[in-house]
């Protein structure tokens, strides 16, 4: 009766034993499965957060032309906003989703569509920098995420901002 008693332990404990191999199994097949999910979708980084970039929608495809990806505004004194429209056009055969847009800094906002845009349609993406505490040649960027491939698209604002600082007084004496 002992040894019966021993055996009914020792297969309460195999059982026990199995079946916690078995979910532990089940969490590593899970992780190896997001694993492998992440490596075969594109590769997309931030230099500040690589979490917070947004995918491109799900689903088809479409193709996304600018009529310029580059403004030049110039030279502007500090603490002046400078903005600019950007005209594109989708290209494609699919509808034009663009998830996101964002610029390079808190200075530099877009305001996107948030519709669809349809084959053929055009649309507009206007960009405002405001030139505070930026001194300097700027370069200026703006990421756009769609369902185009790549789904980032990038436009940009460039220019000089000129210190507004006064020239030291200087005094001459004779």
């Amino acid at each position: 009766m002992l040894k019966q008693l021993k055996v009914g332990i020792l297969a309460v404990a195999l059982i026990g034993f199995l079946a916690s191999c078995q979910n532990a199994n089940q969490g590593v097949r899970e992780a190896a499965r997001e694993n492998v999910t992440n490596a075969v979708q594109p590769a997309t980084s931030t230099a500040q957060n690589p979490a917070a970039t947004p995918a491109a929608p799900a689903g088809p495809t479409t193709v996304m032309a600018f009529t310029e990806t580059t403004f030049d505004f110039g030279t502007v004194n500090e603490g002046e906003k400078v903005a600019h429209t950007y005209k594109f056009k989708n290209t494609g055969n699919e509808p034009l989703i663009l998830s996101d847009a964002k610029g390079s800094c808190g200075c530099t906002v877009p305001d996107w569509p948030r519709e669809p845009i349809a084959p053929g349609a055009e649309a507009e993406v206007t960009v405002e920098f405001n030139s505070k505490g930026k001194k300097g040649k700027r370069n200026q960027k703006v990421t756009i995420t769609a369902n185009t491939n790549p789904p980032q698209t990038f436009i940009y604002l460039t220019g000089e901002v000129l210190s507004t600082e006064a020239a030291p007084n200087i005094q001459v004496t004779q």
